[in-house]
């Protein structure tokens, strides 16, 4: 019965993704619900997100080199920052990842949910200045790594996080922005998985079974993405996603 959820809940996760996004609002509480600890089931989301963000990744490649400034730089932050934020998860107890749990489902529904009208404000403002585009180095590269922390730490909403963040960087191409943000989450979730691993935070067998139905989805929606508008899903996912967070504040402070 484990292996079917988590299967459909990947299925579904990959839909998801495939979409709009927020496919970790699917997976991450389907491992807690058959079981795996909180700090587990966060560090096994991540694992199963891997090969889809690599995918696109690859996809993106042509993209990616026609905006590579400043690329090897990002990519160092990236691992090291990833790191660090699976690091710090290893740090935290279940009951205390448990109480921040809600808190950071809120910050990843926010910044799904208001992403594009950032990205929108971010685009507009460095459209008319160049002081955006050309935002300091030691700036940027610190708001990167408190970004890329939170995605070794936490994986959900990392990428409308870095999409943000490249257009504050001064990146103008959408293409690129897409290829770039998955590519730093690659890394970011590389890194986090490897360390993980290490310490022994990552169920396989359960992050597997999400993994293959993750693919599934994503390659079937990829297909018939035509027959549903991808403002119903998000905002299918933005009530979901604010259903779980209330639920899980409820389980905590109620």
């Amino acid at each position: 019965m484990d292996w079917i959820i988590l299967f459909f809940a990947g299925l579904g996760a990959g839909v998801l993704n495939a979409l709009a996004g927020g496919g970790s609002f699917v997976i991450f509480p389907a491992l807690m619900l058959v079981g795996v600890p909180p700090v587990a089931a966060n560090a096994t989301n991540t694992f199963a997100c891997l090969p889809g963000y690599a995918s696109g990744a690859i996809g993106f490649y042509d993209a990616i080199m026609a905006n590579r400034q400043r690329l090897v730089l990002y990519s160092i932050i990236a691992l090291v920052a990833g790191y660090l934020g699976a690091e710090a998860l290893l740090l935290v107890s279940d009951a205390q990842f448990s109480t921040i749990v809600p808190w950071l489902m809120l910050f990843a529904v926010l910044a799904f949910s208001f992403g594009g009208q950032l990205n929108s404000y971010l685009v507009s403002r460095s459209s008319g200045s160049k002081r955006a585009a050309r935002a300091g180095a030691i700036g940027t590269a610190v708001l990167l790594t408190a970004i890329c922390f939170y995605g070794g730490f936490f994986n959900a909403g990392l990428g409308i996080i870095l999409l943000a963040f490249l257009v504050l960087a001064g990146y103008k191409d959408i293409n690129g922005m897409n290829g770039i943000k998955l590519w730093l989450s690659t890394l970011v979730a590389l890194t986090a998985v490897i360390r993980l691993a290490i310490g022994g935070s990552i169920y396989w067998l359960e992050g597997s079974v999400a993994l293959v139905g993750a693919t599934i989805g994503g390659y079937l929606a990829a297909r018939l993405s035509y027959l549903i508008p991808s403002i119903y899903v998000r905002r299918f996912v933005i009530i979901y996603g604010l259903g779980l967070t209330v639920y899980f504040f409820w389980q905590v402070y109620g």
